[in-house]
């Protein structure tokens, strides 16, 4: 891929690359933009076939961070950090587990508090209390806010529930069917909340153990992943990886309603936005939607507040409303009304006239 011409494109600020022979750290740090303040953004571990696709994840990832802040109302930019290797080997060699991460703190800690880091997919919270030994510019810790998939899996939650109130009337659960296509740390969450809610579940993961778990404890049908678009739903909730908006899966889709914890799910949002807006599926924007773990962690940064967290989560709801009745009343995919609310914002802030204080 052309990295500078793609970066030019989105405005990004900067990569950098990092590695460390010693304990293997292979990967890259996004930075996207940082007008509204810090750029914050969890850390990835996985393992990349090329590793032009973890640049071009990265790159995607942090940009998303940007618009997903933004929207949310919070004083930080967008970034991100994408580490290459495969996270279960790595939780086992408890040796070279602390030598990796604190060398990934250190290349954190030469951004200068430029990017924020956190758990993803992949990580977990003590490995940021690693982090923590070499830079201050890190949340998520066990000490502290821990583990945000419960808060990002309570945000899809709401988002689920204004949507369902756009379309149906009414956002209660009861007789409702989801689909969830990912039952890890955060779509196990939302599964058990949507169940305790009432709802029937279909759902899917690579990890059929996980699944079987999730099922046990939620009564939850399982089907194969590759059956999970087709299944006849109320809602697809998408929480595992990017790109599942495609031209292969949307023809397959007899939902009403997308609206899932993942990253980047539409495959190119120039395309598949405007056609599943044309097809008459309500989207709810998936940065918009699984802000809950940004909104927590951010928390810290303010002196943590559990219940000011999920006060500022609830505001999920809202948010998805909003977005989705301009959609309709503008016929604007609701992808670009998320858009325009994000690019607004950076854009006013970025714009308020600069006043000199003398000294």
């Amino acid at each position: 891929m052309n990295k500078f011409e793609y970066m030019e494109k989105y405005g990004y600020e900067q990569i950098v690359y990092m590695y460390d022979r010693n304990s293997g750290l292979k990967g890259a740090i996004c930075i996207h933009n940082t007008t509204l303040g810090p750029a914050l953004g969890g850390t990835r571990v996985w393992e990349y076939e090329q590793e032009d696709d973890a640049i071009l994840d990265v790159l995607r990832l942090a940009r998303g961070m940007t618009k997903k802040a933004a929207c949310a109302g919070l004083n930080l930019g967008g970034g991100k950090a994408v580490i290459i290797g495969n996270s279960k080997k790595l939780r086992s060699d408890t040796v070279r587990r602390e030598a990796f991460w604190r060398s990934f703190g250190r290349y954190v800690e030469s951004l200068g508090g430029r990017y924020i880091t956190a758990e993803d997919v992949g990580t977990t919270p003590h490995d940021m209390s690693l982090v923590k030994m070499e830079t201050n510019h890190v949340v998520g810790l066990p000490s502290t806010s821990g583990d945000p998939s419960p808060f990002t899996a309570y945000g899809v939650f709401k988002g689920i529930k204004a949507s369902l109130k756009e379309v149906y009337g009414t956002g209660k659960l009861q007789g409702r069917c989801v689909a969830i296509q990912g039952v890890g740390a955060v779509g196990g969450h939302l599964a058990r909340m949507l169940h305790d809610e009432g709802a029937s579940l279909y759902i899917t993961d690579m990890d059929m153990e996980r699944c079987e778990e999730i099922a046990k404890e939620t009564g939850a049908t399982i089907v194969e992943p590759s059956k999970i678009y087709s299944v006849d739903c109320d809602v697809f909730s998408p929480c595992a990886l990017g790109a599942v908006i495609n031209n292969d899966t949307i023809p397959q889709f007899k939902c009403k309603i997308i609206a899932g914890a993942a990253n980047n799910v539409l495959k190119d949002s120039d395309i598949h936005g405007p056609k599943i807006h044309e097809m008459g599926f309500v989207y709810a924007p998936d940065y918009v939607i699984n802000a809950g773990g940004l909104i927590n962690v951010y928390q810290e940064l303010l002196g943590y507040d559990k219940e000011q967290a999920l006060k500022k989560i609830d505001e999920i709801y809202d948010r998805v409303r909003e977005i989705i009745r301009t959609a309709r009343e503008t016929n604007t995919p609701s992808y670009l009304v998320a858009d325009r609310m994000a690019e607004n914002r950076i854009n006013m802030m970025r714009n308020i006239n600069s006043i000199y204080v003398g000294k």
